[in-house]
């Protein structure tokens, strides 16, 4: 049965990516935000969301764990790693005259990535923020009598019919971004090349006992797990109040992760499974276009 996938759009966004990357058969459709995505899969009007969740220059998505901590109850089921590469898109219009362009767009984690190059190559520039970076793509391609640029990839420049102005903008080169595949099931997706599976959680310390981070990573470490992130959000119930957000690189068992639950839960702490799934390190962009995959 074809699967129906949401993701981040519209066309050509790195969220789109990462769907062909994972999902290359499923039947693709773009959401204007994360949160439109999310809510789809919850009411079940698709099987899979795509949403980003962590990019390695300016962190998580703060939008994407806040919804899935206290909006939904979406299992994360599946991991994709994409390579992101930045460049500087205009209408063709433009191509000649690029660097005289006073306005950027693109989405906010993409501005901050190519913070460097917009302050050195653009210093007066007013910067406009949007949904998606293809959202930024298609808002040029439509409105060719904007002195602007957008911030996109490859897959954007080309839906769009847009000039690539200048490549690899983005201010370091090791730069990828985590997505998360969500779904109203339960069902854990098998990866043919998975680099390994992942446990996250969501961990509440008790109020009133000293330490409890402290003996909550103990818990851990004793067993020799290894925790690949640690991260605080607030519950918003008030200044100083967090949840703790634990990814472990080791799946769901029946003796490990039971026993640190057990151990957490025994001094107070809440625990919430997010998922436990499977992670992919995906190809490069220029090797997803080349593939002939169904719209």
């Amino acid at each position: 049965m074809t699967k129906k996938i949401g993701y981040l759009g519209p066309v050509g966004s790195f969220t789109e990516v990462a769907a062909k990357s994972v999902l290359p058969d499923g039947v693709r459709h773009s959401f204007s935000t994360i949160p439109a995505c999310m809510s789809a899969a919850a009411e079940e009007e698709i099987d899979i969301a795509v949403v980003p969740l962590e990019n390695a220059i300016e962190g998580s998505v703060n939008m994407t764990l806040d919804y899935l901590i206290h909006k939904h109850q979406l299992p994360i089921i599946g991991e994709v790693t994409v390579p992101i590469e930045q460049h500087l898109l205009v209408h063709p219009d433009r191509a000649d005259d690029w660097n005289e362009i006073t306005d950027i767009y693109s989405h906010p984690q993409a501005i901050a990535q190519c913070h460097e190059f917009i302050q050195n190559q653009f210093p007066a520039a007013v910067i406009h923020y949007t949904n998606s970076t293809s959202s930024a793509a298609q808002d040029i391609a439509d409105n060719p009598e904007k002195n602007g640029a957008a911030i996109a990839n490859s897959l954007a420049a080309k839906a769009y019919g847009l000039t690539t102005v200048k490549e690899n903008i983005h201010d370091y080169d090791n730069n990828h971004t985590r997505f998360a595949l969500l779904s109203h099931t339960q069902e854990t997706l098998a990866f043919e090349e998975n680099e390994k599976n992942k446990t996250t959680m969501v961990i509440t310390l008790p109020s009133d006992f000293s330490g409890a981070l402290h003996q909550v990573l103990s818990a851990f470490a004793w067993r020799k797990l290894n925790l690949t992130k640690i991260e605080s959000r607030p519950m918003k119930t008030g200044i100083g109040n967090y949840f703790f957000v634990i990814d472990v690189e080791q799946e769901i068992d029946d003796v490990l992760l039971p026993g640190v639950i057990a151990e957490v839960e025994a001094l107070g702490c809440g625990v919430r499974i997010l998922g436990s799934y499977p992670c992919l390190l995906s190809t490069e962009i220029e090797a997803i276009e080349k593939k002939p995959i169904p719209e």
